[in-house]
């Protein structure tokens, strides 16, 4: 049966409709791809929702196409608009990949916000990196399907204390930190969840232990709830952090996780009160017999 990406996007820009059902709407517009999903989800940036327009541009990075490019562009040079949103379309520019956006990515790498800044470095050596020899050479395999803001580590470098330890190095390049980050998440056991839950304890950079809380995320391994439970719990941790660890929660789905998104569903923080909306329709459907979380009646 042939998907309408048109009603699809009805219900995605129906600002009426639960926040739960928008982002199902959204990822079903994300798997289905292509120029008609772009132009949908393109048509929804800015809502009022600062959550959904920071899953908008994610979204537009994954489908991976240069039509997506001139709505991320313009918002990455707003300097009026959030953080969350600003930091995201950088990312998405970085896994969108094209020679063409690089300069733009270089104007702000030096952004006076970290969060943005060290996106638009890491998009930045994203690009360089796919256009390059180095890119050839082979990595430790993704079983999940993002495009990731940078590579795993090399396929010989298994070594879970050995990734650790460049995880955690402040002295490394934030890239490099983030190559060990994905070979860690590749390599997907729970020795290696553990490793990369250390990452969130990481003082230097909230960009960086959001990413982790997102790999956690990714793969749902309880043993790490204790850890994205306490982050999600700091009050004083940045809002993008406490949203993965939201996020990466719902896609757990213990009954701690439970128990612990419905104590944060009234956040004070609108980002993190919104996340734990959404990750508690998660949680139900990872406890559910539903095929595909995007599902929307249609």
């Amino acid at each position: 049966m042939e998907l309408d990406v048109g009603k699809i996007g009805s219900v995605l820009s129906d600002t009426n409709a639960k926040l739960s059902e928008r982002y199902r709407a959204l990822f079903m517009l994300k798997n289905i791809g292509g120029k008609d999903a772009v132009t949908e989800i393109s048509r929804c940036l800015v809502d009022k929702s600062e959550l959904l327009n920071h899953e908008l541009a994610y979204c537009l990075g994954q489908i991976n196409s240069d039509h997506a490019l001139p709505k991320l562009s313009a918002i990455l040079k707003n300097k009026n608009l959030s953080t969350i949103l600003r930091h995201e379309a950088a990312e998405a520019i970085g896994a969108i990949g094209s020679l063409e956006s690089l300069s733009l990515l270089q104007d702000y790498t030096k952004d006076p916000i970290q969060e943005v800044a060290e996106t638009c470095q890491l998009a930045v050596t994203r690009v360089k990196w796919l256009n390059s020899s180095d890119s050839k050479e082979p990595v430790i395999p993704n079983p999940f399907s993002s495009i990731d803001p940078a590579p795993a580590g090399s396929v010989n470098n298994r070594n879970i204390n050995s990734l650790q330890e460049m995880l955690v190095n402040t002295e490394l390049s934030l890239f490099d930190r983030y190559r060990a980050m994905f070979s860690l998440r590749n390599i997907n056991s729970n020795e290696s969840a553990t490793a990369l839950a250390v990452g969130l304890q990481c003082p230097d950079s909230a960009l960086f232990r959001h990413e982790v809380a997102y790999v956690l995320g990714q793969m749902q391994k309880s043993n790490t709830v204790p850890q994205l439970t306490a982050s999600l719990s700091d009050l004083h941790e940045n809002c993008m952090v406490r949203h993965e660890c939201a996020e990466a929660l719902g896609s757990i789905a213990t009954d701690d996780c439970l128990k612990t998104l419905k104590e944060f569903k009234r956040d004070e923080n609108i980002v993190v009160r919104e996340s734990c909306e959404v990750a508690l329709d998660m949680l139900e459907y990872e406890n559910s017999s539903e095929f595909n979380y995007s599902i929307v009646t249609t």
